[in-house]
């Protein structure tokens, strides 16, 4: 059975960084496209950025364009969310997503990411 892990969140100053990272087990991450969402209080969970399975295509939210980085190293089974020049607004629970070719999706349990100084 498919399952996502993910992990990297935090406190962060605004105009800081962190690297948000989504490990999979049970089945091989080459067999799916994958994105990260986030749901921050009292508002719908929303799409970040997304990459094809073969990590060629990526797609970002414009609020989050040039800061933000979606990577994938399918070898290690792992999905990565480099996110830079944070801002309060950026202040979230981050989802990892995993979405087969039969349009099944997976979801991970999320970590929380607070951006405040």
């Amino acid at each position: 059975q498919l399952q996502l892990v993910e992990s990297g969140g935090g406190l962060v100053q605004p105009g800081g960084s962190l690297r948000l990272s989504c490990a999979t087990s049970g089945s091989t991450l080459e067999d799916y496209a994958t994105g990260w969402f986030r749901q921050a209080p009292g508002k719908e969970r929303e799409a970040v950025a997304c990459i094809s399975s073969s990590g060629r295509s990526t797609n970002y939210a414009d609020s989050v364009k040039g800061r933000f980085t979606i990577s994938r190293d399918n070898a290690k089974n792992t999905v990565y969310l480099q996110m830079n020049s944070l801002r309060p607004e950026d202040t979230a629970v981050y989802y990892c997503n995993l979405v087969n070719n039969g349009g099944m999706n997976y979801w991970g349990k999320g970590t929380l990411v607070t951006v405040s100084s």
